[in-house]
């Protein structure tokens, strides 16, 4: 089992990489941290991860899955708009491997045009907006659960959903 970590090159949110970090190093959940820097990425807190790989580098076929980081960066770095994880988001689906968005974070699966008639799980009103242009339905749980794909409306939801996952996932 080997799972990837997404995150943007600054202003990803620390608390989720750790949340997640914690249960994938728990249940001896291989994981790396991926971006598409090369550099230290910092979060909006301080933490500090050196990728272990490169984004553009990354074959869906290596990796049972993705999760994709929170964060002011995906707004800053507008990076539900940039083609080349757009198209990971579409190779992941078609394997049917896990995909699993946190907060703003959704807005890449629904870029990637991946959420049509999926309950998508949502806390703000620009990813509800960009669920609803997408075909996706919009829901008022903190979290959602179709097919491959795992929405997170908050990072706070992370702790109960994890157990699930790895369940779904023959972790647990």
């Amino acid at each position: 089992m080997k799972l990837l970590i997404f995150i943007t090159p600054k202003e990803f949110r620390d608390e989720s990489v750790a949340r997640f970090k914690l249960f994938l190093d728990r249940w001896n959940v291989e994981n790396k941290i991926t971006s598409y820097s090369k550099k230290e990425c910092t979060g909006n807190h301080g933490a500090v991860y050196t990728p272990d790989i490169n984004t553009g580098k990354v074959s869906a076929d290596d990796y049972d899955g993705i999760v994709l980081v929170d964060g002011k960066g995906i707004e800053s770095y507008k990076i539900y708009e940039f083609r080349p994880l757009l198209d990971l988001m579409l190779a992941f689906n078609a394997k049917k491997k896990a995909i699993i968005a946190v907060g703003n974070a959704v807005k890449v699966p629904a870029r990637a045009n991946i959420i049509k008639n999926k309950k998508i799980a949502v806390n703000d009103e620009e990813t509800k907006r960009l669920v609803q242009l997408f075909h996706g339905i919009v829901s008022e749980q903190g979290v959602e659960i179709a097919d491959n794909l795992v929405t997170v409306s908050s990072y706070i939801e992370i702790d109960s959903v994890m157990p699930q996952i790895l369940q779904s996932m023959g972790v647990m």
